[in-house]
């Protein structure tokens, strides 16, 4: 695709290909925006208008935000409203949903989804291909695991919509799946292909298929230290 920078943008880092960068976008001082990207991409409610050409795209975008030393990989597309804190890292394929916020030192693995209004805190990492959908709050210092899916409707299709909220230090993974409207506490663990349909008490690791409490996370340090030193 060929490129396209607005008037209105403001580009403080580098954009090393072509990228569509709409409306009223700011690019952080030392960012990378590789090519094949979208930043400022106008939410449902105004593409409905049947814009025609990028001139009338980028006039519908109020644009996103994106702060400085960021890392923007190619085929990512960021819609409007969007806020980027600093040293954000993506992978490829990254989708960020209108008025999605993600704090400073986060990294998203590739083809993650924030697919509606997700709130990330500073210092998280999460894995590629994870699913996050509307109304998801995650704390600082989180860790999700690879192909973790978070949802956000109890009883599809149904009217309402429930986030779930991970609190700071907890760590999610591979492959888990947390149901709508349900709680990790600061610093629980959720082992590996579990299903969690209930909140999950602080500092507790739970596993298994619904998901229950196993150990403490105090156990679960105490066998990654014997594991790492190949006990």
């Amino acid at each position: 695709m060929g490129g396209f920078i607005s008037k209105r943008a403001r580009v403080l880092g580098e954009v090393l290909g072509p990228s569509t960068i709409l409306g009223e976008s700011l690019i952080g001082e030392g960012t990378i925006v590789d090519q094949q990207v979208y930043v400022g991409y106008p939410k449902r409610s105004k593409l409905l208008s049947n814009p025609r050409g990028l001139e009338e795209l980028d006039a519908l975008s109020s644009g996103s935000r994106i702060g400085s030393g960021c890392v923007i990989r190619s085929q990512t597309i960021i819609y409007e409203e969007a806020e980027i804190g600093d040293k954000v890292e993506m992978g490829h394929g990254v989708m960020i949903r209108e008025g999605s916020k993600i704090g400073s030192n986060t990294r998203i693995g590739s083809f993650t989804q924030l697919d509606g209004m997700v709130t990330i805190g500073s210092n998280v990492n999460i894995q590629s291909r994870v699913y996050l959908p509307h109304l998801t709050v995650i704390e600082d210092d989180v860790f999700i695991g690879p192909c973790t899916i978070i949802t956000n409707d109890r009883y599809p299709v149904g009217k309402r919509l429930s986030g779930v909220r991970i609190e700071r230090g907890a760590i999610i993974g591979a492959g888990a799946i947390l149901i709508a409207g349900i709680r990790v506490s600061e610093g629980a663990v959720v082992a590996a292909g579990a299903i969690v349909t209930q909140d999950v008490p602080a500092n507790k690791v739970v596993v298994g298929v619904p998901a229950r409490v196993k150990m403490d996370r105090e156990e679960y340090e105490e066998k990654k230290r014997r594991y790492e030193k190949g006990g």
